[in-house]
């Protein structure tokens, strides 16, 4: 967990020489409460995070016993509050897991630089996780992700919850099914315009801080700076590098999440990116990036290209997606998988296509329900289900997204990694950004 001193982990360490975790996950999953359910808190409950504690508090297995939100106005702790009245409120984390005996489950829905740091140290005291996307800040982050999950036992899963939406589940099921052939090359976009700042400097100056903002507890790991309003928090810190990770980490585990599932990737062995120069702080407006894979059962060759657009209104070169007609329409977000036998459209959030149509008559196509993702991972914790998006799973994807951010910085220049080490092997420039600085006595412990 993060250095911070406290009665209850002075205890711990000391009572558990300072290593292990003093209930493993499964250990936990026994100690519920009076009426049997399992004890959540959520971390972030403002946003996307609203819609996270509402998802999994639908599960008639689990039961809100915590919020904590460094915003205590009606849109974010305030309106959970009312919401979940009998719930303890925080304005920190740390002291929400100082007091956490009867929890079992952590909702992190925080901005994308608290993910790990929060995440690690739910794990590390035995709590099971539901981390939204994507999984973590830096790529070191997101393997240290994977090896908490494994260690503690814990029942993960990433908040990528269109995988379980019926529109990817049957895409996937598509290419597992042989309906496309082997894959021989895939191109994946997001064309929209963010609505948080790209390619800017930081504004100079800062503004007095309201009232209802810890302001000095949602900078957290990251070095200190000025409050300036309508800048970082609520919502725009999305595009500034100290927080978050651009438009390829905020949509990158959700558009490249049915191609890993159906050609059942892993890492990337190397990548080289395009983009604008980046100003110091923020992230760019466009960039493409191009991925290579090892091959896998579900393509041509011994490696796979894949390569990510985004920018406002970007698509992939109409002549590289094979059988997809010129004059069709392609969705403004998703990916083209181009296979031996046809090729697959995956529209972000809607269901997929197969070309040439007369190959493939639309009543003869499968259709695979979609499941919920947030009650599946509350069901998982009491042994009643299993994660699709489980943090072995998750770790690898976040890991690619990531290094895509990295690629940016290096424009047109080929880097090349080596998974196993946490290596990019030819640049120890780039390398420097596979792992960040921390602030003072905020330092996650890592396994």
């Amino acid at each position: 967990m993060l250095k911070h001193t406290c009665r209850r982990s002075f205890l711990k360490s000391a009572a558990l020489g300072g290593s292990a975790i003093g209930l493993n996950a499964l250990q936990y999953s026994r100690v519920y409460g009076a009426n049997g359910r399992m004890g959540i808190a959520s971390v972030g409950v403002g946003g996307k995070g609203w819609s996270d504690l509402i998802g999994v508090a639908a599960s008639p297995n689990v039961e809100v016993i915590a919020l904590c939100d460094i915003d205590s106005s009606e849109n974010h702790l305030g309106r959970a509050a009312v919401k979940y009245p009998s719930a303890r409120q925080y304005a920190d984390w740390r002291r929400l897991l100082d007091d956490a005996k009867d929890i079992q489950g952590i909702l992190v829905s925080t901005p994308d630089f608290m993910h790990a740091p929060i995440s690690l140290a739910a794990m590390h005291d035995g709590k099971h996780v539901f981390c939204q996307k994507p999984l973590t800040h830096s790529v070191h982050e997101a393997r240290q992700m994977q090896l908490a999950a494994k260690k503690s036992g814990a029942v993960t899963q990433m908040c990528n919850q269109i995988q379980s939406h019926s529109a990817y589940r049957t895409a996937v099921h598509m290419v597992h099914a042989g309906l496309i052939g082997k894959v021989n090359e895939v191109h994946s976009w997001q064309g929209g315009t963010p609505r948080w700042p790209r390619h800017i400097p930081r504004p100079p100056g800062g503004d007095a801080v309201p009232a209802h903002v810890r302001w000095d507890l949602w900078q957290g790991v990251a070095a200190e700076r000025p409050y300036k309003i309508g800048m970082y928090h609520p919502f725009n810190w999305r595009g500034w590098q100290a927080y978050g990770t651009g438009q390829l980490g905020d949509f990158g585990c959700h558009i490249l999440d049915p191609v890993f599932k159906a050609l059942k990737l892993q890492s990337p062995t190397r990548l080289t990116a395009t983009a604008p120069r980046l100003q110091p702080e923020s992230w760019t407006d466009r960039s493409t990036v191009e991925y290579e894979f090892p091959g896998t059962q579900y393509t041509t060759g011994s490696t796979l290209r894949v390569t990510w657009y985004d920018a406002a209104g970007a698509t992939p070169p109409r002549e590289s997606l094979g059988d997809v007609p010129l004059d069709f329409k392609l969705p403004n977000a998703g990916s083209v998988l181009v296979g031996q036998k046809g090729s697959l459209v995956i529209p972000h959030v809607a269901m997929p296509k197969i070309f040439p149509e007369e190959n493939f008559p639309v009543e003869q196509l499968p259709v695979i329900e979609g499941v919920n993702h947030y009650t599946q991972w509350a069901d998982a914790c009491v042994g009643k289900d299993k994660t699709t998006s489980h943090f072995a799973y998750a770790g690898p994807l976040t890991e690619t997204v990531l290094l895509g951010t990295i690629g940016i910085r290096y424009t047109g220049e080929e880097l090349k990694w080596n998974a196993t080490d946490l290596m990019i092997t030819n640049h120890a420039d780039a390398q420097k950004w596979v792992t960040k600085r921390y602030r003072k006595n905020w330092e996650p412990t890592w396994v």
